[in-house]
Order: structure tokens, then sequence, then C-alpha cells
């Protein structure tokens, strides 16, 4: 065996895995594609014409290097919040935020709260940077904010992360309950609040933007409602230091030009978002019809998917994952305990969740041996 460099022991010591197996990673084992892409909670109703026009008509600039500050993005941004241009990051989706922020507030072997099957990058930046993550069970199938403020306590954790509304259930917490989380934290602990499905849940379950407080950083995206998956953007809002400690190491050419670019044309084009947001709404609707129609219990939802109850057991569920996959539907589950028991079910095409509906017979069938 030939000697090789030598990786740190941090990073020699994680394993080789990755947070989600892509639907392009199933497609080139099983050799053939899906049907239905319904399982990554992407839009399938795409981005608005108005931003499609405009990628269209700037392709030919892409020799160009990005504008390393964002600028026209972070000013979009901060004009739609409502905020200074000095409170917003832009940064490579909320994964590529959640990274920096891992290097900015935890020290090998530091304690980091989040919940038991909340959001696996996450917990994948953290393992990263050495961190040692705290786990809280969810409580009647949401986060428990009671929980994780006794966790951040216990623990004196340095960083304690939030999706609201979230994933992979579906749920929410109204803002007052999350502000009166806010408010209790220590000073010295940080609040990611991953808002990547804001736009898509009810108003009242938002807090007011205050960028005045330095202990909590609110995250959104473009890869969810506005249908921009695949540039990789999003951004973050917070107080001003914590904006400028972000640029301490932030990738500054991590953002396309393309992507800057669209973001800007997406949050200009605040009615398409409502299109987006009604045609959200009824695709949910349609999936817990399809769900009830199979006598399995769909959760209440404020994203763009929904979480299936599936009755029985984490291995049952698994089971009714692994049929439809056979039958070329791409879903995903949560894998946590308890929350295992459900499968989740993203908002799609009509074309796609008629296919969903044909063959989710099928695949309870063969779970149930019939």
């Amino acid at each position: 065996m030939p000697l090789r460099p030598a990786l740190s022991p941090l990073i020699a010591a994680l394993p080789s895995t990755v947070p989600f197996v892509g639907p392009e990673a199933q497609e080139r084992e099983r050799g053939r594609a899906f049907r239905a892409r319904i399982g990554a909670n992407e839009s399938s109703f795409g981005p608005s014409p108005r931003v499609i026009a405009r990628m269209e008509s700037v392709a030919r600039d892409q020799w160009m290097y990005c504008d390393p500050d964002n600028y026209d993005l972070k000013v979009a941004a901060a004009a739609h919040h409502d905020v200074a241009v000095e409170n917003v990051v832009v940064g490579e989706g909320i994964d590529g935020l959640l990274s920096l922020v891992a290097r900015m507030y935890v020290a090998s072997g530091d304690a980091v709260v989040t919940s038991l099957g909340a959001y696996p990058t996450f917990n994948f930046h953290i393992a990263g940077v050495g961190g040692r993550l705290v786990t809280v069970p969810y409580e009647n199938d949401r986060e428990s904010l009671d929980g994780l403020l006794a966790a951040v306590v216990r623990e004196k954790a340095p960083l304690v992360y939030l999706s609201n509304p979230d994933n992979p259930m579906g749920s929410w917490w109204e803002a007052d309950e999350v502000s009166r989380f806010i408010q209790a934290l220590p000073e010295t602990t940080m609040l990611v609040l991953d808002e990547a499905y804001g736009e898509l849940g009810p108003a009242s379950a938002l807090p007011p933007i205050d960028v005045s407080r330095p202990n909590v950083i609110r995250m959104r995206t473009f890869s969810k409602a506005y249908g921009l998956a695949g540039i990789r953007c999003g951004y973050a809002l917070a107080e001003t230091q914590v904006i400028s400690d972000f640029e301490k190491i932030r990738n500054h050419y991590g953002v396309s030009r393309m992507a800057q670019i669209a973001g800007v044309e997406a949050l200009a084009d605040q009615s398409y978002l409502e299109t987006v947001v009604a045609r959200v709404a009824a695709g949910r609707r349609r999936i817990a019809d399809i769900a009830e129609q199979n006598g399995l219990k769909p959760l209440a939802s404020a994203t763009n998917f929904v979480t299936i109850d599936c009755g029985h057991d984490g291995a049952f569920a698994l089971k009714v994952l692994e049929g439809l996959l056979s039958r070329d539907v791409f879903i995903r589950k949560p894998m946590a305990p308890k929350l295992d028991r459900c499968i989740r079910v993203s908002v799609g095409l009509d074309h796609e969740l008629d296919i969903f509906a044909a063959e989710l017979l099928g695949a309870l069938a063969a779970a149930r041996g019939n």
C-alpha cells in the first residue's frame, strides 16, 4: 500500500455518507427514470415566466464572473423584507449558509441542539466541524420548542436549529410561540430559524423580522416556492455584525451570475408566487384526498409536501416507500423513530399525482402481503 497524504483526524473519522441520495443516483442504479418525481420537495411548477425570460436573455453573459458582493440580490432581498442591505447575506442555498454557520459558531466538541429527525444536512455540517449533536424528539409530530430550549440550557449549546414550517412533517408553530422561544433562549445561543417553506405556510407562522437581535439568523431559499432549486441560491437575514461575520468566511464567488439574476427577478414577481402558493395548496388537498381514499391519514401541512401516516410501524412505511419506488414513483420518508411510520409526498404536476394515485394501492397491497 503506497503512502498517501493524511487527512486531518476530524475528517478521517467521518463516514463517507451524504445526507440524501438524489433521484438521479437512484435512476442510474435502477437503469430507468422515475415517472413521478415527487420526493425532493422541489416545485414542479418551475420559476415564473419572467424569471425564465430574464435567464434566457443573459445566457450569453455567463462568461463573466458573478458579482462577489451579490449586491443586486442583497438589495432586492433587503427591500422585500424591509431591512438594510447590511442585514442580508447570500449563499449557495440554505445548505451553503448552514455550512458557514457551523464553522462560525461550533468548535470541536461543542453541543449543538436540533430535533431528532429534522433536516439531515444541518447534522452533516455539524459533524464536519466536530460538533456534538444533541437531538430532541418531536412531540405530536412537531418540533418540541420546550424540549429544544431545555436541551440548550442543559448543554450550554452555542447553536440550535429550528425549521418552521417543518421538514419532514410539514408541521408548524404560530409566530407567537416561535417568538416566545426566541425570547427564552440564552443570549449566547445562536438560533438558526430555517424558513425554507415560509412562503408556503400561513403568514401567522412567521414572526416579525427583528434584525436587532444578535442571536437569530432567519434563512430563506429560492428552491421551494420560487421553483429555482437547481440554481442553488438562498439568503439569510440577521443583525449587522452577524452578517459581517459571514463575510469573513463565505465563498464570495459561490453564487453564480445566473443565480443572482434569477433571484432578483423571482422576488420581483410576487404575483406569480401567489399563483404557486395557490397551486401548492390545491396539490396538498389532492394528496390528502388520495391518502384518505386509501385508508391513510394525511398530516396537516404548511409546506409543498404532505406527510402521510401509514398507520403501522416504520418497517411497513418503508415497504410502502419501496413499493412506490419500484413502480417508478419517487417519494421519501422520515426515518427517525415514531416519525418513520410516515411517507412524504411532494406536490407535483397533475399527471404526477395521477401516477401516485394509481400506484399507491398496489404499493400498499404489496406492503401488506396481499
